[in-house]
């Protein structure tokens, strides 16, 4: 269902709320929380614990829902200023900057709440970890440094780990290998989606690498490097036993489908390539989660 038509269906106040949230980016925020999940669970996917589960999930979108929230609060004037997010509930006035501060507050306090009491205090420190880093280090460094992509997929990628920690009740191997994983895959991910839009992010002060490199050598340049580094990483989770044979050899073909689309952006780093790219690795996170899922059915 289309952004408009969610709106069409709810009150104007509660869809502007909703907006606040963006939940797309929370539903895979969720389901790489997930995989996470999956990948702790001793045994068959059968004997999942789907009470605890159930609570990781909510705890998790409840966070990502208030850091989203967050971040359009720290960037209220940045997305004033560009055609892509100017029509937002904050910058455009529906929503006042008090009544979404505290909604933001309630859903991350909530959320980091529901972790702590349900699941565990790791996970639940991650949350906050991702919900801090993101908001108070990721966010104000957008408009400084070029860095500030590998420092935000950081937050990104903690989910998994949070989602590992909650059904295996510590940090492990398996869980940093899919932190690596989603490390990795948002690099080309959010170069694509920074060239496509980089007039607009350039005028609003971002200093993103595809605002400062006119001629994307360089931004071409680091998608091929992290997604070549993806291929190798992402059969981890079968060295690491928590996958197949069968996970391995879907994981190196997509992920080599994917390095594929990174190359033909790196040779001629255009808005044809760039929005392929975005949109291979929009089909790369649910085909890898199918693939997990499957493979664990299967053995």
């Amino acid at each position: 269902m289309s952004r408009d038509a969610a709106r069409s269906l709810l009150p104007r106040h509660a869809a502007d709320l909703l907006e606040l949230t963006k939940p797309r980016i929370t539903v895979f925020v969720v389901l790489t929380a997930f995989m996470g999940f999956s990948a702790g669970t001793r045994g068959t996917l059968s004997s999942i614990d789907v009470v605890l589960l159930l609570h990781t999930l909510l705890g998790t979108a409840l966070v990502a829902s208030g850091t989203s929230a967050f971040n359009q609060l720290a960037e209220i004037d940045l997305d004033r200023r560009m055609a892509r997010t100017a029509a937002r509930p904050l910058p455009s006035g529906r929503l006042r900057f008090g009544e979404a501060f505290a909604f933001a507050l309630l859903l991350s306090v909530a959320g980091v709440a529901e972790l702590a009491r349900y699941t565990n205090g790791i996970t639940a420190i991650l949350s906050a970890l991702t919900l801090t880093s993101y908001v108070f280090v990721y966010t104000p460094m957008k408009t400084r440094s070029p860095l500030s992509t590998l420092v935000g997929a950081i937050p990104g990628a903690l989910p998994p780990l949070g989602g590992y920690t909650a059904a295996a009740g510590s940090i492990g191997a398996p869980g940093l290998a899919l932190f690596g994983i989603l490390f990795l895959w948002q690099l080309p991910h959010f170069f694509a989606i920074g060239w496509r839009h980089r007039a607009d992010y350039g005028q609003a002060g971002f200093r993103i690498l595809p605002t400062i490199d006119p001629s994307g050598k360089r931004t071409g340049r680091q998608a091929l490097l992290w997604g070549l580094l993806l291929v190798p990483v992402s059969v981890l989770p079968t060295v690491f036993g928590t996958a197949g044979a069968f996970y391995a050899a879907g994981a190196l073909l997509l992920s080599g489908g994917f390095a594929w689309s990174a190359w033909l952006f790196f040779r001629e780093t255009t808005d044809r390539a760039a929005k392929n790219l975005f949109l291979a690795s929009i089909g790369w996170l649910p085909a890898i989660l199918v693939l997990l899922l499957a493979d664990r059915v299967a053995g």
